[in-house]
Parts: C-alpha cells; sequence; structure tokens
C-alpha cells in the first residue's frame, strides 16, 4: 500500500484531473441543433465588415451592389445546402441587416431585407424578381424565416 504522503497526492491529482475534465467539456446548445454547426452560428465572426462606412441612405437612393454582400450571399448559400432554416439562421445575423433593423424605419429595413433575398436568388438561383418574391412570400421560407427569428431571440436572450 502506497503511503499516505502518496496517496493524498494522487487524490489531488485525481480532483484536480476531474474538475479540469468537467470544466473542458463545452456547453451544449440546446438553443437548437442548427446552432451546432459554427459556420450557421456566428457566421460572420472572421469577417471584417467596417459597419462604420455603411451608408444607409446612399443605398436608399442609388440601391446597392451585390459584390458588397458577396460575403452575405456565399455564406446563405452554405447555410442553403444545410437547410432553408440555417440559411435564414445565417441572414439574421448578418451585422449590416442588423444595423439596419436597429437603426432605420421599419417599411425601409423591410425593402432592404427583401431587396438582399431578391438579389440573393438572382445571383445563386438564376431567378427573376417576381419568382424571388413569390418564394420569400411561400409558406417554407416564411415558417423557416419566423422560426430562424425565435432561435436568434432564444440564443440571445441567453448571452
Amino acid at each position: 500500500m502506497a503511503s499516505p504522503d502518496k496517496q493524498q497526492k494522487r487524490a489531488q491529482r485525481a480532483k484536480a484531473k476531474a474538475k479540469q475534465n468537467r470544466a473542458g467539456k463545452p456547453k451544449a446548445n440546446v438553443v437548437h441543433p442548427v446552432l451546432a454547426n459554427p459556420l450557421i452560428n456566428e457566421p460572420f465572426d472572421d469577417v471584417a465588415i467596417d459597419l462604420s462606412t455603411f451608408d444607409f441612405k446612399d443605398i436608399e437612393e442609388n440601391g446597392f451592389d451585390p459584390a458588397d454582400f458577396d460575403d452575405l450571399f456565399q455564406a446563405m448559400k452554405f447555410g442553403e445546402g444545410i437547410s432553408l432554416l440555417a440559411m435564414c439562421v445565417v441572414f439574421l445575423q448578418y451585422p449590416v441587416l442588423e444595423l439596419v433593423v436597429s437603426e432605420e424605419e421599419e417599411e425601409a429595413a423591410t425593402d432592404f431585407m427583401m431587396g438582399l433575398l431578391i438579389t440573393y436568388r438572382a445571383l445563386l438561383h438564376n431567378e427573376d424578381e417576381d419568382t424571388a418574391v413569390a418564394w420569400i412570400g411561400g409558406e417554407a421560407f416564411q415558417a423557416a424565416y419566423n422560426q430562424a427569428s425565435m432561435i436568434l431571440q432564444k440564443k440571445n436572450a441567453r448571452v
């Protein structure tokens, strides 16, 4: 049998190791499984977006250059490859969109969102505006969009 000193040291090491294992385990994201993918949950963390140079009034007056939103469209495309819900979760986390929704009138923000979605469908699905608008107004998109909004509200309430 080991000496009392050795037993105590082993017990301390075992206790420290158990504590380390408990602390090292990531917390399960119970909000929704779609957030388990880091490219869906916080997809723009690694994208450099300078919100201070964003000029919404200029976009309202002159429209926007789709190339300025390529990072959004590529992330949405990835999300759509998983599910429509994942695409909506990505879309709703776009920092520029969050800024517009928080600072602009509801009608202007809605128009901007519609413009982004229509442009996305035109560029990545070769759809015309009427087809894109029908898709946005369709049951599948509306259900996914509403569910994505609820998921993000729950996620943000936990932070």
